[in-house]
């Protein structure tokens, strides 16, 4: 699938700032065998007196931008076209859970994607007693890492409302499980939590939805901001697969990847600082439009 994707994330200050510092993460990667930007720029306005591109550690593309100067509202335009490639469903391959320490014991790598960095605490997912209880309530014995998986995805589904006025960005996965309610970055972060309880690496994926609907079938949820889904190790014949708890869907063509990590923290859209006071209103609006190829 070929898709023009357009985003515009709008800041306005209730007083003007003297000066911020921002991380900003929206341009879509390239992955081999999976997708490929094509073209894409990010624009900022007002203009910012230092501007500098840079790969993160978990190899996501990201723009270093400062401000010095007073402004009242920060605009942020990307567009992108990509080419996102159907992706072949794998048998399942993944070991047992009771196996799977040892496979991640015998990965010596510490590159970006060893299952090692996606195991643990993370810098918004502490462990949740309450979690693991529900992750345990899961996962049979004699269960496959990918069934696990399959099984958790369709239970928070299930189990969860999807409600933007829920929560917030700042919602804990604890918060979020008692609440039953949230979007995908809820949806996502109990997940994770749930996975790494049992010994299962997994980690945050930012991106893209595609919600063009079939005749006759609902719009799935997440298509008016940018959208998030959980990524897992499965073991090294599989690798690392990838699952969308708000719509119960593993990723597909309709998923576009902005970047990798290990909660929301790595990949947020915008992070940094300003110097001013008062608060701050955002919004976000996303637009994922195919591109007609010729026949």
């Amino acid at each position: 699938m070929l898709y023009d994707i357009n985003l515009r994330i709008e800041y306005d200050y209730d007083f003007p700032v003297s000066g911020g510092r921002h991380m900003v993460r929206v341009l879509p990667r390239s992955i081999a065998g999976r997708q490929r930007l094509i073209a894409g720029s990010v624009g900022i306005r007002p203009q910012p007196v230092e501007r500098t591109g840079v790969i993160d550690f978990f190899e996501n593309q990201a723009t270093l931008i400062l401000f010095r100067n007073a402004h009242d509202r920060l605009e942020i335009d990307m567009q992108a076209r990509v080419q996102v490639d159907a992706t072949n469903d794998q048998p399942d391959f993944s070991p047992q859970i009771g196996e799977l320490s040892r496979e991640i014991a015998a990965c010596w790598s510490l590159a970006p994607a060893s299952p090692h960095h996606f195991t643990g605490h993370s810098p918004r997912l502490p462990d949740c007693s309450e979690i693991s209880d529900y992750a345990l309530s899961v996962a049979a014995p004699g269960m496959t890492v990918r069934e696990i998986a399959s099984a958790l995805c369709t239970r928070i589904h299930s189990d969860f409302t999807y409600d933007v006025d829920a929560t917030t960005v700042d919602t804990t996965p604890q918060e979020a499980f008692r609440l039953k309610r949230g979007v995908c970055q809820d949806f996502v972060h109990v997940m994770i939590v749930a996975l790494r309880s049992l010994g299962i690496p997994a980690g945050y994926v930012s991106g893209f939805l595609r919600t063009i609907p079939p005749a006759g079938k609902e719009r799935l949820e997440g298509a008016d901001a940018m959208h998030a889904w959980v990524r897992l190790w499965c073991g090294p014949t599989n690798g690392w697969v990838e699952l969308d708890p708000t719509n119960d869907m593993p990723a597909g063509t309709d998923h576009i990847v902005v970047g990798y990590g290990r909660d929301y923290a790595d990949v947020a859209p915008v992070i940094g600082i300003v110097k001013s006071y008062g608060q701050q209103q955002t919004k976000q609006a996303v637009d994922v439009v195919p591109v007609r190829q010729p026949a």
